[in-house]
């Protein structure tokens, strides 16, 4: 977080947005925090003793695992338009931060976001809060994140590369959200509220663990959303299985979890790193431009701005954050030209309504709606559904 005392106006802006984000944050799903999600290899139904939603929350809540290691298999569809394309019309070439064309192929900011297409497999591994290892296994490599103390490890076997940054107060990765299954499925249950069914749908058999099945769904129309499917296990409380299905059916969005899983203490070489001979290795503070005290007070100022043009309406999972960024839209593909104005143009929709003409921007679970004159309609709803709130706010 940056360095900065906030007013009470701004809490409450950021309080707002925060609101939004919950359906948003937990059912976006990609990068950093879906590295440890669990969930898939189910079979059977065990007999188990009755539970209410209620009951099988407060289990979820309760729960403190420390110890565990075991393989997790995940796969994403959002729906993503493939880039593959990109490189030729922007240029080749990724640079770091700081401009200098130096970044690190194993900073885990970066690497991990490879999990938000496709399927991956996960070796995991945990040991109370200061040791966690999370390993990704590649058909040829491996990328394995490593964090030890105040000592945070990335490294790519196939580039040889190796990131080292720090777990403290000021390193960045302080910052970064434990990624366990119980913090993705607490912050899943974030979202319950009136506008929400939650109940108990039996029980299954996850990576050798009875488990029982807690589902939740929107009960409002309108939401890209179907249903979020978590499998607890029955005697720890911990997620092992996490499902999401869009309102639009066809595969999950989501599916990732636990194939197999330990509650044994892990063995403390687990968490050793020591990079391998002739690996190149990268500091945190050598990968990212000096951020200096202005600097920091700029950001603060710019986010609270932000924050300032920030509206929510609706309710619940068809919550629709508005930015009015009180500039121009989306440029058009025939103003760009080129390689880019045509994949621009590929990328989202035209439409118009009481409000004027804007361009709609599609996952299979969030959408977004700019307006020519720069407004920003963002939520997990349909198209329609973002039409609709643009013309209330004309």
């Amino acid at each position: 977080m940056a360095p900065y005392e906030s007013d009470d106006s701004t809490a409450t802006r950021r309080r707002k947005a925060a609101r939004y984000a919950v359906p948003v944050a937990v059912l976006g799903v990609a990068a950093g925090t879906i590295g440890l999600v669990p969930a898939l290899a189910d079979s059977g139904s065990p007999d188990l003793p009755k539970i209410t939603a209620e009951q099988l929350i407060q289990k979820i809540a309760e729960s403190d695992v420390q110890q565990l290691s075991g393989t997790v298999k995940i796969t994403t569809d959002l729906g993503l338009p493939d880039l593959g394309g990109l490189d030729g019309a922007l240029g080749s070439g990724a640079t770091a931060p700081g401009g200098e064309g130096d970044g690190s192929a194993a900073d885990p900011s970066a690497k991990l976001t490879e999990l938000a297409t496709g399927t991956h497999t996960l070796r995991v591994a945990a040991d109370g809060p200061d040791r966690q290892k999370l390993s990704v296994l590649e058909n040829a490599a491996e990328y394995s994140l490593i964090h030890n103390g105040d000592d945070v490890w990335g490294y790519d076997s196939a580039s040889n590369e190796v990131f080292h940054g720090t777990a403290g107060e000021s390193g960045k990765h302080a910052e970064q959200p434990a990624a366990t299954p119980k913090d993705f499925a607490e912050q899943a249950l974030k979202a319950v509220d009136d506008t929400t069914s939650v109940t108990v749908d039996g029980t299954a058999q996850v990576a050798g663990r009875d488990a029982y099945k807690l589902v939740i769904e929107p009960k409002q129309s309108g939401s890209t959303v179907g249903a979020i499917s978590i499998a607890v296990d029955a005697k720890t409380g911990l997620p092992l299985k996490f499902t999401l299905t869009p309102a639009s059916g066809g595969a999950a969005v989501v599916d990732a979890g636990f194939t197999r899983i330990s509650y044994a203490e892990p063995a403390a070489s687990t968490f050793d790193f020591t990079p391998p001979k002739g690996a190149k290795v990268t500091e945190e503070s050598e990968a990212e431009r000096p951020v200096s005290p202005q600097d920091e007070e700029d950001f603060a100022k710019g986010l609270d701005k932000g924050l300032e043009g920030l509206k929510v309406i609706g309710e619940g999972w068809n919550s629709v954050a508005v930015l009015e960024t009180g500039g121009e839209g989306i440029p058009s593909g025939d103003e760009v030209g080129g390689d880019l104005g045509g994949f621009i143009g590929s990328l989202g929709d035209q439409v118009e309504g009481d409000f004027g003409t804007g361009t709609v921007f599609k996952t299979r679970l969030i959408n977004a709606l700019i307006t020519d004159d720069g407004k920003v309609y963002v939520g997990a709803v349909t198209q329609d559904a973002l039409v609709k709130a643009a013309d209330t706010r004309k």
